[in-house]
This record gives structure tokens, sequence and C-alpha cells, in this order.
């Protein structure tokens, strides 16, 4: 699968521009997410952060109704409906944004596509029973992320005898079973799945060499907004990694990402904007 990436994918009824980097937005409207747990879980508060952050220029707004934190527990698929379902409905009837929805669940997934949503992002790649079918459905693009196990285990030891090898498999096993269940290849983003049963230098080790995953020829959407990893290398807690998250959505751009998901979207649209004015100066 060599196809090269595209610079316009149709996301329901909004298309979005991959000519340049684009910031998805987050928005987790669970009350255990491992950096804003609790605080967008009513409706008024999550469509108030939607409005901020497609203000401050979001061009996706990517809506989770399922931790997916290290040690998470799962929830019931009604109760991930009910969380995320109402805020979809609300975001795309009143804001021009693309709305993506972070499931693992076939009945989110069709339930939030016929309610607007333009793109499905699941850290599990479609293996949930029924998810290939759900999102073929939906005729939606998709993200799928490298993931070893589940949240709740992940992070118990993850080991790789070749790393770099070992997600590009991954995701090349993924996109084959996608183009098997009807979903054809240009509808497919990839997420190296940075912090998902993965060490620290498991984690560095890959974003330095992230480029090898462009051989598969789709666009590449990097997640790592206030991560551990971050944590880690600078001494830092959880409200005060900006610097660090901000370096690294640089860094992923440099390397070619397409979409950078951030909890902080005004400093990383800015961070993007200066970028993209470098690169396209003539």
């Amino acid at each position: 699968m060599t196809s090269l990436s595209p610079t316009r994918l149709s996301c329901g009824n909004r298309v979005l521009d991959l000519s340049r980097p684009q910031v998805m937005g987050i928005l987790n409207v669970t009350p255990d997410s491992f950096s804003d747990g609790g605080c967008f879980d009513r409706l008024d508060a999550a469509l108030n952060h939607a409005r901020a952050m497609v203000a401050a220029g979001a061009a996706l707004i990517d809506v989770g109704g399922e931790s997916t934190r290290p040690g998470a527990g799962t929830v019931s698929a009604n109760e991930e409906l009910d969380r995320v379902a109402p805020v979809v409905e609300a975001i795309a009837a009143e804001l021009d944004v693309i709305v993506s929805v972070d499931t693992s669940t076939p009945v989110v997934m069709r339930e939030t596509a016929r309610l607007g949503a333009g793109l499905i992002n699941d850290v599990r790649s479609l293996q949930r029973e029924g998810a290939l079918a759900a999102a073929a459905e939906t005729g939606l693009p998709v993200c799928l992320m490298h993931m070893s196990g589940e949240p709740g285990t992940m992070q118990q030891d993850p080991r790789y005898e070749d790393l770099l090898g070992e997600v590009r498999g991954f995701l090349l096993g993924r996109m084959q079973a996608c183009a098997a269940a009807g979903i054809p290849v240009e509808r497919l983003l990839l997420d190296p799945g940075f912090g998902f049963a993965k060490t620290l230098q498991h984690n560095l080790l890959l974003f330095r060499h992230m480029e090898i995953l462009h051989e598969l020829g789709r666009p590449l959407l990097v997640g790592v907004s206030r991560k551990s990893m971050i944590g880690q290398v600078l001494g830092r807690d959880i409200g005060r990694r900006l610097n660090g998250s901000l370096a690294l959505a640089a860094l992923a751009i440099a390397k070619g990402v397409r979409i950078v998901r951030v909890h902080d979207v005004a400093e990383t649209v800015e961070v993007v904007r200066m970028i993209d004015a470098v690169e396209t100066a003539e």
C-alpha cells in the first residue's frame, strides 16, 4: 500500500485540507481522563470549550467518552453514547468544524455519524467486535492507532523485539483488514500511538524515526499533548507540560505529520502557523 497521501480528505459534509498541518482539539467528556477528566462532562461546558477551540483555530474537535489513559477501565456502550452523542450533535449543528469521535464502539460510530461526525478516531484500530463493519457503514474516514493490549494493562512491562518494524507491521495489517472490510485506503489516517503500550525510550525512539511510517502512504496524526513522556523528560507535572507539548508538535510537523491532537489549541495553532509561514515563503 503505497498510495500518495491526499491533500483533501472528505469528512462527512466537510472537507479537511491536508496540504498543510492542522490542529485537532481534544474534548474529553469523561470524568476520568488523565489531564482534563471532569472538566467538560456537562453539555454546556463541552460546547463552550468546543467554541473556544474553534475560535482559536482548531480544524477538528475530537470528542471522547471513554478514557484510554493507562489503567483506565472500560465503559458500557450505552454510557459512552450518552456522554458523546449530545455533544457531537450540538457541535455539528452550531460550529463550522469537523467533529471527530474518539471511540472503539460500533454503536457510537454509527450514531455519531448520523448526528454529524466526520471522522472516527479509534485507539484500538477497529479491533472490537463489529467495529470494522460499523466504520465501513458510516462511510467516514478512520484514524488507526498502534496499541498493544488494552488501556487497563498496556503499560505493564511493554516489550518489543523490533519497535519500529512492529508498529509499522501492525498498522499495515490494520490497513489490510480495513480494505477487506470495504474501507478504502484513501479514507485512512495513521497514529503511531505515543504513550500506548510504550516506555519512555520506546516513545522517544519511535518519535525520532517516525518518518518510517510515511512508507505506508497515509497521512499521520500524532497526539503527545501533556503526556507522561514529557513529564519524564522535563520533570513537569501535567499542568506544566505546555512547552514540551509545543516542542513535540513542532517536531512532529517537521517530520511530516499532518494533524496534531492537542489540549492547548491556541498555542499550538500559533506554532503551526509560524512553521507554515516559513515553509510556504517564496
